[in-house]
């Protein structure tokens, strides 16, 4: 079992930043993918970033490239997402992920079998 939790979240005027965090606990975490995915209100939850186990693969949404930048460090077992240039559609409740050991660079959520509870992100225009 794997448990997962952030924080971070906020209100934040738009061209602000954020920093989110994600804290993992369990077996085998230096071996899983985690992502960041994100549901805004009325919407389907998507994708946003992952960063696999191995070292510098990492896979972005075009919506934020330029703009988030994610990393872990496995020796505090955590995944933050660092949001910059923030604009109001990204606005939603951020949820970071884990795939099961030895997982791929997956941008479906399907693939990810653990979830934390999400952190609210409100982007003021």
């Amino acid at each position: 079992q794997v448990q997962l939790v952030e924080s971070g979240g906020g209100l934040v005027q738009s061209g602000g930043s954020l920093r989110l965090s994600c804290v993992a606990s369990g077996r085998g975490l230096g071996t899983r993918t985690i992502g960041w995915f994100r549901q805004a209100p009325g919407k389907e939850r998507e994708f946003v970033a992952a960063i696999n186990w191995r070292p510098g693969s990492i896979d972005q949404a075009e919506s934020v490239k330029g703009r988030f930048t994610i990393s872990r460090d496995n020796t505090k077992n955590t995944v933050d997402l660092q949001m910059n240039s923030l604009k109001p559609e990204d606005t939603a409740v951020y949820y970071c992920a884990a795939t099961s050991p030895l997982g791929g660079l997956y941008s479906s959520s399907s693939l990810y079998p653990y979830w934390g509870q999400g952190t609210q992100v409100t982007v003021s225009s």
